[in-house]
């Protein structure tokens, strides 16, 4: 892992983003919604300019609302259209739910770990 960067939102979502094989991480902690979204959207901006491909560990999220599927959508097309990809990692239920019933999964991989979706 490399240069390690992390953001904090007063409303109780973290992000640490670290670099593995190339590949940018974001593992997320708390909660996605409408107050720490700009959290997330700040963490996927600064690793899409360091290269489009990038996981989000989910396996600390507690809440996720459609801010946070929007969020994921809107990487999702961005680091496809640069060339790269977008995977989601270890999602918590109350993570998944959101993600299933919406139907992100069929668009977005989804993988059971980490290293699922570093070395699918």
């Amino acid at each position: 892992m490399t240069d390690t960067e992390h953001t904090t939102a007063a409303g109780g979502l973290s992000a640490v983003t670290t670099e593995r094989d190339g590949i940018r991480v974001i593992s997320l902690e708390g909660e996605i919604d409408h107050h720490n979204g700009p959290v997330l959207q700040q963490a996927l901006q600064a690793s899409a300019d360091r290269g489009p491909r990038v996981v989000i560990d989910l396996r600390g999220v507690q809440f996720m609302d459609s801010s946070g599927i929007n969020l994921l959508l809107a990487a999702h097309h961005d680091l496809t259209k640069a060339g790269g990809w977008l995977r989601l990692a270890a999602p918590t239920p109350a993570a998944l739910r959101p993600i299933q019933l919406v139907g992100i999964d069929a668009v977005i991989e989804c993988h059971p770990t980490l290293p699922h979706a570093l070395h699918p």
